[in-house]
């Protein structure tokens, strides 16, 4: 049994750490098998190297990733110095490289045919920035950009997000920079609000804490959230769009 000594923290609400998922977990296990979908979805859009999977986290996705294009060289960027000391620790691959830098900032200096950042833009202080980012370093034409986001209500349970998305204002972000849609995954993860509620499970411990005061003082999140209940009831929903570079120029 191969044992893995780079300390990372536990499988959280912002990070999957699938050696870490402990048993009884059911949130984080179907979390992780969400996770897993994507990037197989995205394997399937790519067109080969370089390839450059942004906020990587602990690397179990790039890793996948570079074992489907053995060919192509295969980066994974995360803002965690920790997260990405665990991934050149645990997954090792002459194609596959690591690297701890911050996604709005990042900068190769080559082009890449494909970019991938999933469950990512949600968390940034500047979407529009960071797609304007990724339409830049793509191969044009005919670089892929997959990426998905969460499109019901989050930034109220979750204080890392700082955007709500909707399928539509998803789609209007990348087709303002340019982007052709070319394929689609839509994910439904079920929850129990009891759970959440009690923080039953290790990764809603970081869940936010005064909800009643957060929506005090940003009473459209409530109205967000009401409506979502009412449309979808204790599900949330996820969209993955797998998209065709701009033309340069």
């Amino acid at each position: 049994m191969e044992v893995y000594c780079i300390m990372v923290q536990d499988s959280s609400l912002e990070r999957i750490v699938p050696d870490h998922i402990r048993p009884g977990d059911v949130t984080g296990s179907e979390t992780f098998k969400l996770h897993i979908e994507r990037y197989e979805f995205a394997a399937g859009c790519l067109k080969g190297g370089p390839i450059l999977d942004m906020a990587c986290g602990v690397g179990y996705g790039t890793y996948f990733l570079a074992t489907r294009y053995p060919d192509a060289e295969v980066i994974g960027v995360d803002l965690s110095a920790d997260a990405i000391a665990y991934a050149n620790s645990r997954y090792r691959l002459p194609n596959l490289r690591f690297v701890a830098d911050d996604a709005m900032k990042y900068q190769d200096g080559a082009r890449f045919a494909s970019v991938v950042s999933l469950e990512t833009i949600e968390h940034l202080p500047d979407p529009r920035f960071f797609i304007g980012r990724v339409a830049s370093a793509l191969i044009s034409p005919g670089g892929i950009f997959v990426g998905s986001v969460p499109v019901t209500p989050s930034v109220d349970a979750n204080p890392h997000h700082l955007t709500d998305f909707s399928k539509r204002s998803f789609r209007n972000l990348l087709a303002e920079h340019g982007f052709e849609e070319l394929g689609q995954l839509e994910q439904v993860q079920p929850y129990n609000p009891f759970a959440v509620a009690m923080r039953t499970e290790n990764r809603m411990q970081d869940m936010r804490t005064n909800l009643l005061r957060f929506y005090v003082v940003n009473p459209g999140k409530l109205l967000l959230r009401i409506r979502s209940t009412l449309v979808d009831g204790f599900r949330n929903r996820y969209l993955t769009l797998a998209c065709r570079s701009p033309r340069q120029g």
